[in-house]
């Protein structure tokens, strides 16, 4: 059984990941470099009733498709066991020379989703603040510490990673909007947009509950205020009917990150187009 203070609170998390670990031992053997927990359980904020749970698997070399099948499998048992954590529970298997630079050319990797489906998936830009939170934050519970695996990420790599996100996830949402019908998703939205107007301002990453805290104390004589207020309380099964301006909000996030950029771009090269 893997076993940490931050899991205690959590024996049905704890089972789970351990269950998770001794599949990964024995599938990968001496492929199997490291195992960190990371997201909010690491890092502060851990809510049961609202968090995912969220863990790195660091492998030597990329996973093969006889492997990858082995832990398929694997994922899909564990998914239908109907244990508590089966669901909402995510990590990725990326292997060494892959993790310690973030490099799109080389961003697709085995991924075990929230819904307890296993599959190769694409690792965005976001990839880049998640490196940085792995780095800082992660907790070891099996292998090597994320700080010799992950280079040092710099606060305009931070900025440059969370306009990219915006521009590629956030801002075509803006026109195809269906996800926004769900409160669940607008109270992400709300929560998503203060964790980036967070990085914007510091170059580092906080949780959704110091995001908001640090966004309302910036934000408080703004239309945004009672929205942040609204999303930071949302919880499951409650109601959150604000769609124009959650989409509002995150206009308002795009443009604050354009202009960053814009500000960090004219220190670097004074004279250089904007973005528009």
């Amino acid at each position: 059984m893997l076993s940490h203070p931050v899991l205690m609170p959590y024996p049905d998390v704890q089972k789970m990941l351990s269950l998770i670990h001794a599949g990964i031992q024995s599938i990968l053997q001496m492929d199997y470099v490291s195992l960190t927990l990371h997201g909010s359980m690491a890092a502060g904020g851990f809510d049961p009733d609202r968090s995912d749970v969220d863990f790195l698997v660091v492998t030597e070399q990329p996973v093969e498709s006889e492997p990858f099948n082995r832990l398929a499998a694997m994922h899909e048992a564990l998914s239908g066991s109907g244990l508590a954590w089966a669901t909402n529970i995510e990590g990725s298997y990326i292997h060494r020379s892959a993790l310690y630079r973030y490099d799109p050319g080389d961003c697709v990797h085995p991924a075990l989703r929230c819904d307890g489906s296993f599959g190769w998936d694409g690792h965005g830009p976001d990839w880049v603040l998640q490196r940085w939170n792995i780095r800082e934050y992660g907790i070891v519970l099996f292998g090597e510490a994320p700080r010799s695996l992950i280079a040092p990420i710099s606060p305009d790599e931070m900025r440059s990673a969370v306009l990219g996100i915006l521009l590629s996830w956030w801002e075509p949402m803006l026109l195809n909007e269906y996800r926004l019908d769900e409160p669940e998703y607008q109270a992400y939205a709300v929560m998503t947009m203060c964790r980036s107007f967070y990085t914007l301002t510091t170059g580092k990453v906080a949780s959704k509950p110091e995001a908001a805290v640090f966004s309302l104390a910036r934000l408080s004589d703004t239309p945004w205020a009672a929205l942040i207020r609204e999303g930071a309380a949302w919880r499951h099964g409650m109601v959150m009917d604000r769609k124009e301006m959650v989409k509002g909000f995150i206009r308002f996030t795009i443009a604050a990150c354009k202009d960053a950029i814009n500000d960090m771009d004219a220190t670097k090269n004074p004279g250089a187009p904007g973005l528009e």
